[in-house]
């Protein structure tokens, strides 16, 4: 018989001192999207199974818890990932012609971690743009979430850019049945060359050779030069090398500290996205703190197909990898029924103070918190004065 306090696996409660750092992130988060022009949007945590999933593959469909609706029948799901819903406000309740910026910050719930030692509730902050097409939307997400990073102490971002519609453009007139495709993406996303050149065997020698060439395409500044080498000379491969272009040398220039790679053979949310994507790591983290792009055809299951692009990240993962903040500065006051210093209480609170009362015959368990000073009567007054600290 298992032990009632027991949390299923990957799931874990978040004490104080972790739940204070994540909340300082998520508004200082918010704060910083809100400077952008980004608009806050919450959700629901529950909603049709069918519109959670609307074209976004399998994967997330595995992902998604599903349960039945007591009242309607219908299958309902538990949001593992915002975006989709985002782009639904977009599309059915706001209903804007021009831009739109929305973000958001909830917990999102998955089936299965998403590497071995992370939870299954991650708390997701994303920013989505709606309704324009043009790199400047890629730049404004791209450049939000490196200033989000930043501000949250990554203090040298790792930026890994890739598109997918290199692969596309590369396989462009080569028939390709869906699982064979699903092989060569995970191949590319191994950096497999044996299982690639395994799954391409019957294509013809130029697609052959431009599928092993995306193996090596990794690194710095170069590997878009040796791209147009070696790549075809289709418009939808150079299109995508030219914007990556575009997009590195922008962000270096507004963003110099934050080291700039380009991975051609990473696939990932290959048939998610539809223009460049990015990933972004920090020291500390074993997987990507943040990752984001293009991806136009979020909203067409809702009838309304608008241009769109963002990102999103996990607080908590964030949130592991920072320094602790310090324990706040607070004020010490005895517990009483004096309405001299209730009201002095009450007005040092009111006036931003933290001031934490010890309860009668406890002594004081507040170990987020550091009681530098005491409320302390003197001369019929209640005063701050420092407080005489036990050496530790």
């Amino acid at each position: 018989m298992s032990s009632a306090w027991l949390l299923p696996e990957h799931i874990a409660d978040v004490l104080p001192v972790e739940a204070r750092r994540i909340e300082e992130l998520r508004r200082k988060l918010l704060d910083r999207a809100h400077a952008y022009g980004y608009e806050l949007i919450a959700p629901p945590m529950l909603e049709h199974l069918d519109s959670l999933l609307s074209g976004t593959g399998s994967e997330l469909d595995l992902r998604t818890f599903k349960l039945v609706d007591q009242l309607s029948g219908r299958m309902l799901g538990l949001r593992a990932d915002t975006t989709i819903q985002a782009a639904r406000i977009d599309a059915h309740l706001l209903n804007r012609e021009g831009t739109t910026r929305l973000c958001y910050c909830g917990p999102v719930l998955h089936t299965r971690p998403s590497a071995p030692y992370a939870t299954r509730e991650p708390l997701q902050f994303g920013a989505e743009v709606f309704g324009h097409d043009g790199l400047e939307a890629d730049l404004e997400v791209l450049e939000l979430a490196i200033d989000c990073l930043q501000g949250a102490g990554v203090a040298t971002p790792v930026l890994d850019l890739a598109d997918a519609r290199i692969l596309r453009g590369v396989l462009a007139g080569v028939p390709v049945e869906g699982q064979v495709l699903t092989q060569i993406v995970e191949a590319l996303s191994r950096k497999d060359a044996a299982g690639l050149a395994e799954r391409s065997a019957a294509m013809p020698g130029a697609t052959r050779e431009a599928l092993a060439a995306l193996l090596a395409l990794y690194g710095g500044d170069d590997v878009l030069a040796a791209a147009r080498e070696r790549l075809p000379a289709r418009p939808l491969v150079q299109e995508a090398i030219q914007q990556l272009d575009w997009l590195g040398s922008h962000l270096q220039a507004t963003h110099p500290g934050v080291r700039l790679g380009f991975d051609l053979s990473d696939m990932s949310g290959y048939a998610y996205y539809s223009g460049p994507r990015f990933a972004v790591y920090g020291t500390g983290a074993t997987d990507a703190l943040a990752r984001g792009g293009r991806y136009d055809e979020v909203g067409a299951a809702f009838g309304r197909n608008r241009p769109a692009a963002g990102f999103s990240l996990d607080l908590k993962a964030l949130a592991a990898i920072g320094a602790a903040a310090p324990a706040s500065a607070a004020i010490l006051a005895p517990w009483g029924e004096d309405p001299a210093l209730r009201a002095a209480v009450r007005a040092l609170r009111d006036a931003g103070e933290i001031v934490v009362a010890t309860m009668p015959g406890h002594a004081v368990e507040a170990a987020g918190f550091h009681c530098d000073r005491e409320l302390v009567q003197a001369a019929g007054r209640w005063l701050v004065q420092a407080r005489a600290l036990q050496p530790v």
